[in-house]
């Protein structure tokens, strides 16, 4: 059951305009996940929000549920002609169209790290007068994320990961329940998978702790790396796994953990799982890798290997909506996290704590593209 709202931020009519949240349906054919789930809509309801939600053809929550709890369903891609005042709620990129964005847009956009589309996707904010509040930048006063899909990143990659080295990965992938998932790894570990060696990177992080979690079902021993390890990179150390899972982020240069000049060297590692997935960012830990995977091809060969030298074949996993391959737990742990701080959307005097971080992140990418 949803946490009742806080009183202080019920809505009395002729004291201020109620917010407006509007759920839109995703781009993205493969995205399956909801930035707030039907049971948490009351909650935004009891506070005096206005919620609308749009049609989606593959969100894992039926459209009647949204209707059930209480929101306004619309059409798929109505978002253009919200209210002005409207905060459009997602979780992926946007539509190429409109070219002009006018709304207060709210979802991962992955545009202030010099990302590749990174200039447009603000260019389009610009033209617009719009804002971009980007879930990745809603931080405490420490700088810590407060919301991120990071624990089921990293249980599916690290998932992902395994079922490769053990042969039984195939593709195309498709979504499936956790029980699922993990008859699958509890089967790759009776199968062999217990002889794999696997590192972590990030460990003690939310990505760090699923991939921990997916590799204990499948019995596959952990070395564990956090920022001490990171600082005094052992790279021969981080060679001789079978499987590294990345699911460090850094917003500064930081030695990478695999270079071109590590493939031709002695090496057991065979499989790079990178959850972090910053794949054309310039603090891309993982620069052998440039590029995405995707559902339809989740595996890719990035060195062929070369046994006079010792080392094995190097293959990636890099595939930026990890989480939605089991839609329903992400969702539901996401929106738990996310619905609080969507109430502080209607504090007095304006958004508050992570919002206003987020905004100022906006404001600085937006400067930094003028200079």
């Amino acid at each position: 059951m949803p946490a009742a709202p806080c009183p202080a931020r019920r809505w009395h009519p002729g004291r201020m305009q109620p917010v407006h949240v509007w759920i839109r349906s995703e781009a993205r054919g493969t995205e399956r996940r909801a930035p707030v789930v039907p049971a948490d809509v009351p909650a935004l309801l009891d506070a005096g929000f206005e919620v609308t939600v749009e049609e989606s053809p593959q969100r894992i929550f039926p459209i009647e549920e949204y209707d059930a709890a209480g929101a306004s369903v619309v059409a798929e891609g109505t978002w253009t002609d919200a209210p002005h005042d409207a905060y459009v709620l997602g979780i992926k990129e946007l539509p190429d169209e409109p070219e002009s964005l006018r709304h207060q847009h709210i979802y991962f956009a992955h545009a202030f790290k010099g990302q590749e589309d990174a200039r447009r996707t603000l260019e389009r904010f610009r033209r617009g007068g719009g804002r971009l509040l980007d879930i990745e930048y809603l931080t405490d006063t420490d700088g810590k994320r407060v919301v991120a899909f990071g624990y089921w990143a990293g249980y599916m990659g690290a998932a992902l990961g395994v079922l490769h080295l053990a042969g039984t990965l195939t593709a195309p992938l498709h979504p499936m329940a956790k029980h699922e998932l993990d008859e699958h790894l509890e089967q790759a570990g009776k199968a062999g998978a217990d002889e794999l060696l696997a590192l972590v990177t990030g460990a003690r992080g939310r990505s760090g702790r699923g991939a921990q979690r997916a590799l204990v079902t499948a019995s596959v021993p952990i070395t564990r790396w956090d920022r001490q390890e990171t600082r005094d990179l052992h790279k021969q150390a981080l060679l001789g796994h079978d499987l590294l899972v990345n699911c460090v982020v850094t917003h500064t240069p930081t030695t990478p953990f695999v270079e071109h000049a590590d493939l031709e060297h002695e090496r057991r590692l065979r499989v790079l799982a990178d959850v972090t997935c910053d794949v054309t960012g310039p603090t891309n830990m993982l620069p052998v890798n440039t590029e995405i995977t995707t559902w339809q091809e989740p595996v890719r060969q990035l060195h062929a290997g070369n046994p006079e030298h010792g080392s094995a074949p190097l293959e990636v996993i890099a595939i930026d909506n990890l989480p939605s391959l089991l839609p329903r737990e992400a969702s539901e742990g996401f929106s738990a996290d996310l619905t609080p701080h969507l109430l502080g959307l209607a504090d007095e005097g304006g958004p508050s704590g992570p919002w206003r971080a987020a905004g100022r992140a906006f404001d600085q990418a937006m400067e930094e593209l003028d200079a």
